[in-house]
């Protein structure tokens, strides 16, 4: 059983060397396990639990620019790229994905097939992201592509008047639905927040503010400190929305709680730090996510819940951890209260007894009513940067400016 950092230490464990040593130790194991995306061909292989790759060639998007963006921010941090992710995610990105024919970026490819050519906000903004983590990382080829996602989001995706990110659209740009969601505007404040700290240009960081005041401040606040997943077109909640039951579930998502308050912290603290209620606000996020979804028999965090907060998909993923270690992290570094500490402790206890592989590298996805690893929902391990954010965001000293803080300390020497 992997050991966190001791329970007895006194202080917090964001300052404690054992645990910091912790999560360096962990994020190399992982980037040890995911050198084995690399595909001779060209893009990613997914994995399975042991690090071998699946039979499919099919690339999506998300997993081509995660695999980007975490090597990037592992690079800053002091870990070579030995395995040339970013070098052949960043080809792939351009070569591979990008949309010669209409533009934008193609959701998933096999080689130069298109298998899947809708054009969602949700790939797009992790283009974003990626172009912005390679571009502090010094990447020769990132500038090209922050300037042409960035016009991309801002021709096809961008609502001026309601200040949000649109969703979907078919591969020559026609809308197919009146769908809006709240994920895909997360993640592209995510996207927003980096850009700004890549390029200093403050309509990133304007936009990324926009959508958090209505998110949180709007709709939060209004549902008991929990967000409403899914919209209509005029941006109106919709209850009743019942998708993807794993991309778009019906109810809330708890673990999107925590990184929206995490993501409010990082804005709050680029733009001065000015009066209002944002700390208290994350806050509120976190202790309401943390009250509703955390499971006191067996631990980890109930993936979706009803508008009443009752659990609804009690399943337990590695993701939602991750989210509630990096939210707590924060809160920790702005106010470190016993309280905080003590759910930032049994959260890691949790994941080092279950989710993370101390044999293989990486985190399990998913735990069965024993905690032993299943795959109900997931095949093998298809995602690093949710658990190597979890080790690597702490580590910074920061509530922003996490890349340029990493690059300072560079843990992973």
């Amino acid at each position: 059983m992997m050991q966190a950092g001791s329970q007895n230490s006194t202080g917090i464990w964001l300052d404690n060397a054992d645990h910091r040593a912790f999560l360096a130790a962990d994020a190399h194991r992982a980037l040890d396990f995911f050198d084995a995306s690399i595909r001779p061909a060209g893009g990613f292989a997914g994995l399975d639990p042991k690090g071998r790759p699946l039979a499919s060639s099919v690339q999506e998007l998300h997993s081509t620019t995660r695999l980007v963006h975490s090597y990037a921010l592992a690079q800053m941090a002091g870990r070579p790229d030995r395995a040339g992710i970013i070098d052949q995610g960043m080809q792939f990105l351009w070569n591979g994905h990008r949309d010669t024919e209409h533009g934008g970026y193609l959701w998933a490819v096999d080689g130069k097939d298109v298998v899947d050519g809708t054009k969602l906000a949700y790939g797009h903004v992790f283009v974003l992201l990626a172009a912005s983590s390679a571009k502090m990382a010094g990447h020769p080829d990132a500038d090209r592509l922050l300037a042409d996602i960035s016009d991309v989001l801002d021709r096809h995706y961008w609502d001026k008047a309601a200040g949000l990110f649109r969703d979907e659209f078919t591969r020559n740009w026609q809308p197919f639905s009146n769908y809006r969601g709240m994920n895909a505007n997360m993640h592209g404040t995510e996207a927003l927040l980096a850009a700004y700290e890549a390029t200093g240009d403050s309509t990133y960081l304007t936009r990324a503010g926009g959508i958090l005041e209505f998110f949180i401040a709007g709709q939060a606040a209004r549902h008991s400190w929990r967000i409403p997943e899914h919209y209509d077109q005029d941006w109106q909640p919709d209850h009743s929305y019942s998708g993807n039951p794993m991309f778009r579930p019906a109810g809330t998502t708890p673990g999107h709680s925590f990184e929206m308050a995490r993501l409010l912290l990082q804005w709050w603290d680029l733009a001065g730090r000015p009066d209002g209620d944002a700390p208290a606000q994350a806050l509120a996020l976190v202790e309401r996510g943390l009250a509703d979804a955390w499971n006191d028999d067996l631990g980890g965090i109930a993936y979706t819940l009803h508008r009443d907060g009752t659990v609804d998909n009690p399943a337990r993923y590695w993701w939602p951890v991750t989210e509630a270690l990096g939210a707590l992290a924060a809160l920790i570094k702005l106010d470190p209260t016993p309280a905080l500490e003590g759910w930032y402790r049994k959260i890691w206890g949790f994941a080092a007894s279950y989710l993370v592989d101390a044999e293989n590298g990486g985190w399990h996805h998913e735990v069965g009513s024993d905690n032993l690893p299943v795959m109900t929902q997931f095949q093998g391990k298809p995602d690093i940067y949710h658990a190597l954010q979890a080790d690597l965001l702490p580590l910074a000293h920061g509530l922003s400016g996490q890349a340029q803080d990493l690059g300072k300390i560079r843990p992973l020497s």
